[in-house]
């Protein structure tokens, strides 16, 4: 029998139209925005300034603290000014603005596709490499991994579990990336393994990705002690909660790390980034985007430089389509929705999804029925139609007290509502003041 989590989950149609799709090389743009806040902590700092001349590679913004990551110029070229411009939060956020001039990358930076299999360096050597280049989670959280992979005192890893579910919606971009780096994906497993000084590794692939189980199956035996779990399909199986309550049947406690139950998650894009990191000395400056959506001309897959345009991707997949009704960033259950198609594609950006007009509307909610499909589906065992109701009455301590910081903002409880009401929309602004007032309180 297929593993899977214990508690909530949905099936919405998975739509994997750009499966099987090789990844593309998207050309260069003539300029790009690289946002200095790409990650999960402290915004990044900027070393460079107008009129400096950068190669691709060269770090142009410095982490600003433990929790945080260093920035690199995914291009060759002039830094045209540092300023601010709208990402895909809607928020405006600083930058660095760079026109391109060719593409010189930095000497050090091997660009062969060689595999190298074999490396020498120590745990703290590994997490050294992986924090000056930037390497952050690239399932979405965004999450320095360099912090990941130094748990807290008292607390150690003893397995690790690279996620390949990929249970969002459309998106392809990991599938496609196991079925072509597969080996790398390996190596850099066992780099995390050695960083993290564990000696197991368990990669959970859904089971809708059958070539990708086959392939890591066969692939895996020759680098031990990495195992594979084919899982069964349900969303929001990619959550380092559920996932690792699938593979391990353990639980996280409320509020709690994974790695208070020994457990430390990565996703096979951040461990394909950490084996370029390590054996190529390159910096995270691209990452493997989908670009879809039902009317989309051709949705495909494509290498993406840090800090180009989704204008571009739109234009390589064939154009807007004229009945585009919204452009989200992401894919449909977790993403968000653009105003603008100069939004620049982040080390977060997993996808680009253009949704039909028919799609996009919001149905008119009704009030609740009480029919609990909320609470049966969600993934933490939360009520999600009380935390919407304090949160739209503004009772935040009652909030905090069921709760509300524990929602992963899967979405589940939106779309099984039979009321269509905007239950995500309130918990996502209740635990935004949660949060403030959990911050006040510590200071």
């Amino acid at each position: 029998m297929l593993k899977t989590f214990k508690t909530g989950g949905v099936h919405p149609p998975e739509n994997k139209l750009s499966a099987g799709k090789f990844i593309e090389v998207l050309p260069l743009p003539a300029s790009v925005f690289i946002p200095v806040s790409q990650h999960i902590g402290a915004p990044s700092i900027p070393v460079v300034k107008r009129g400096d001349v950068v190669k691709t590679g060269q770090m142009i913004a410095k982490s600003g603290g433990f929790v945080s990551a260093n920035i690199h110029s995914s291009v060759s070229g002039k830094v045209k000014k540092i300023d601010s411009q709208i990402d895909a939060s809607g928020y405006m956020k600083q930058g660095i603005f760079i026109d391109v001039e060719g593409d010189e990358w930095l000497d050090e930076i091997d660009q062969s596709e060689e595999l190298m299999k074999e490396f020498d360096l120590n745990g703290e050597e590994i997490i050294k490499k992986i924090q000056d280049a930037g390497i952050v989670g690239l399932g979405g959280a965004t999450f320095p991994t360099h912090v990941k992979l130094i748990p807290p005192k008292g607390m150690k890893a003893d397995i690790l579990i690279i996620n390949g579910v990929e249970c969002e919606p459309y998106l392809t971009s990991d599938h496609q990336l196991m079925m072509e780096k597969v080996e790398e994906i390996l190596v850099g497993t066992r780099l995390l393994m050695k960083a993290l000084q564990v000696e197991r590794a368990v990669i959970g692939i859904e089971n809708n990705k059958p070539d990708a189980i086959r392939l890591f199956t066969e692939k895996a035996k020759e680098y031990g002690h990495i195992d594979v779990t084919a899982l069964k399909v349900k969303y929001p199986q990619g959550g380092e909660k559920q996932l690792i309550r699938a593979v391990t049947g353990r639980e996280v406690p409320s509020g709690g790390l994974p790695v208070a139950v020994g457990a430390v998650v990565s996703n096979v894009g951040t461990s394909f980034a950490v084996y370029e990191a390590i054996q190529k000395n390159k910096p995270l400056v691209e990452r493997i985007v989908t670009i879809t959506g039902k009317e989309v001309a051709k949705p495909s897959n494509f290498r993406v430089r840090i800090g180009t345009p989704i204008s571009m991707l739109v234009e390589a997949a064939g154009g807007l389509p004229e009945n585009t009704g919204k452009i989200i960033c992401g894919g449909p259950m977790m993403g968000k929705a653009v105003t603008s198609l100069e939004v620049p594609v982040t080390k977060g950006t997993s996808g680009v999804l253009l949704l039909k007009k028919q799609e996009s509307k919001r149905k008119n909610a009704i009030a609740c029925i009480r029919c609990s499909r909320c609470v049966s589906v969600c993934p933490m065992g939360l009520e999600p139609y009380l935390l919407m109701t304090l949160s739209e009455k503004q009772i935040f301590d009652q909030a905090e007290g069921n709760r509300i910081m524990d929602c992963i903002e899967c979405g589940s409880c939106s779309f099984t509502c039979p009321s269509d009401r905007p239950l995500l929309d309130y918990i996502r602004l209740g635990k935004g003041k949660v949060g403030q007032i959990i911050r006040t309180r510590k200071k």
